[in-house]
């Protein structure tokens, strides 16, 4: 009879475990719906702090950690430059850091001065007029291996469907939320110093000497848009500006072999706004552009070459 009670504790307790497995899974994101769409992105013209990586994804827990040990309450951001399944994870290319500003707010220069003591670099980013966008939730850590599982994939499929030319990739950690975000136009803009002159190498001096534009009409490897940020009050400039001084499980699983090797390759040109979902409300409650209100002739994409620590806003 004592047999049968203890082996009935431990099945009750198996089974407790499992529900609770099951409601910790759920909590972070499991039956979460993923929905992507096409339209205003979820931060404007923010001024960052990073360090570059090349190499596995799964190795950029380290820089979320310090970037967010130095000031916990700001933002989380990460850029990835290529496919993981295409490119070998030593060569894959990525800046992770902190939001340090968004909007016509300038960057302190003492949290500057932080940063760049512990050898980040800073450097800012446009609003673009269309993005690529999802949100997942971000409750607990196990969110962050849930987002690269599920979101990533709709990521890829939305863009594949639609043929567009969408590009780096970035994560923004926020709150409870994890923004998603492939601009459609001003790409160059998000590509960090680092990631140009790697550019301008693999092109060769013959191919480096030619511009190449976007679908905007913008030069998206050049250092045009690029300014020098003093530290000082009042010093920022427009437009991207550079000072010189993970998680495991992090991989992209969009099991799609056909996927091209770098996301500035992630689609071909012959899409327009028409054809994109840009209705309804943005991720941070923003107005979608309405299809209707684009000018005739919108510009078509042209291909081109090509654990953070759960901080508050």
């Amino acid at each position: 009879m004592s047999d049968l009670l203890l082996l009935g504790l431990t099945g009750g307790l198996l089974l407790l475990l499992l529900l609770t497995l099951l409601a910790f899974m759920g909590y972070s994101g499991l039956l979460a719906e993923v929905r992507v769409s096409a339209g205003s992105p979820p931060i404007h013209n923010v001024t960052v702090a990073y360090k570059y990586h090349k190499g596995s994804y799964g190795e950029t827990g380290p820089l979320f950690t310090e970037s967010c040990s130095i000031a916990p309450k700001l933002r989380s951001i990460a850029v990835y430059y290529d496919n993981p399944h295409m490119v070998p994870s030593e060569k894959c290319r990525c800046a992770v850091g902190s939001i340090l500003s968004e909007g016509e707010e300038s960057p302190s220069p003492e949290l500057i001065q932080l940063y760049q003591k512990y050898g980040f670099k800073v450097f800012s980013f446009p609003a673009p007029s269309h993005v690529v966008t999802a949100t997942f939730p971000y409750t607990t850590t196990l969110s962050i291996w849930l987002a690269a599982r599920r979101v990533h994939p709709a990521l890829n499929t939305y863009i594949k469907d639609r043929k567009l030319c969408a590009h780096p990739r970035l994560e923004i950690y926020q709150q409870d939320q994890i923004y998603f975000m492939c601009p459609l136009a001003r790409q160059g803009d998000f590509y960090v110093p680092e990631v140009k002159e790697m550019e301008r190498k693999n092109r060769g001096p013959v191919e480096a000497s030619d511009a190449q534009v976007d679908g905007t009409g913008a030069d998206t490897m050049s250092d045009t848009s690029s300014v020098s940020l003093e530290v000082g009050p009042g010093s920022r400039e427009t437009s991207a500006a550079t000072l010189s001084p993970g998680v495991s499980g992090r991989g992209w699983d969009d099991g799609d072999t056909r996927s091209e090797h770098s996301y500035s390759e992630s689609g071909s040109s012959g899409s327009s706004f028409e054809e994109l979902d840009l209705e309804g409300e943005g991720p941070l409650g923003d107005p979608r552009l309405n299809p209707e209100a684009e000018p005739q002739g919108a510009v078509k994409w042209s291909r081109e070459p090509s654990t953070p620590e759960k901080g508050e806003e």
